[in-house]
């Protein structure tokens, strides 16, 4: 493995966007969150992106010592907690639960305005001053960074689990390898489900370097990770 391959991504979501995309995962409201699991799965992320060499900003480290701040308020009875000031609730979840909401609103803006400038760019003008709408075939979602390491965190339990898998000493796998492979998997139109980019995988050090591949090949728009709805399985496909 090329130990010092670093993972730009240009575009990069936020501290709030993972939590909110774990909120979304686990199907449970805003209002219903543990802090304790939510503390938990935030802080696997953050293993996958420190395991994979992916440069985070300070954000997601200040967010993350906020989380175990909470968590461990929650754990303390009541008359135990330390003051806080300003603080009109008991629940150390609200604070964090208004940011989540407030930016939510925000997010769910900026993606409507979006889409309403798509929708524009799409309507031409005919002669006599009629318009229409062209209508394009239904695409798949494109999915994010969290969708990936998701995803790449099933791969991993899953070699994980099986007893025919060893470490192989000395073993060499290298990102530029793997990234003509994948090419070569996509060509001609050709669609690849996630699962089986590491079906050929015989250890961690592999799914690794095949997953920083992949994401390099994102970043640098050869491929795109396609989705028809949040928990299906991803799809790899060279991009238009």
């Amino acid at each position: 493995m090329e130990a010092d391959y670093k993972v730009k991504l240009e575009v990069f979501e936020g501290p709030l966007d993972l939590l909110l995309y774990l909120i979304k995962q686990d199907e449970i409201n805003i209002y219903d969150i543990s802090l304790e699991r939510i503390t938990r799965q935030y802080l696997e992320y953050l293993q996958a992106f420190k395991e994979l060499n992916i440069e985070l900003a300070g954000e997601f480290i200040v967010m993350a010592a906020n989380l175990i701040y909470l968590k461990s308020r929650s754990l303390l009875p009541i008359d135990q907690q330390p003051p806080e000031e300003d603080a009109e609730e008991d629940d150390p979840r609200w604070d964090l639960i208004r940011q989540l909401i407030e930016y939510k609103k925000f997010k769910e803006a900026a993606a409507d305005l979006h889409l309403r400038e798509l929708e524009q760019e799409r309507i031409f003008a005919r002669e006599g001053g009629a318009s229409s709408l062209l209508q394009g075939p239904l695409r798949l979602e494109e999915v994010g960074i969290f969708q990936l390491i998701n995803a790449f965190q099933t791969v991993i339990k899953r070699i994980e689990a099986r007893q025919d898998v060893q470490e192989i000493f000395a073993e060499r796998f290298s990102v530029s390898e793997k990234i003509d492979i994948i090419l070569q998997r996509v060509a001609n139109n050709a669609r690849l489900r996630f699962s089986d980019l590491f079906g050929a995988a015989v250890s961690r050090v592999e799914v690794v370097v095949t997953f920083l591949a992949l994401l390099e090949l994102i970043r640098l728009k050869q491929v795109r990770a396609l989705q028809k709805n949040m928990f299906e399985e991803i799809e790899i496909a060279a991009a238009a």
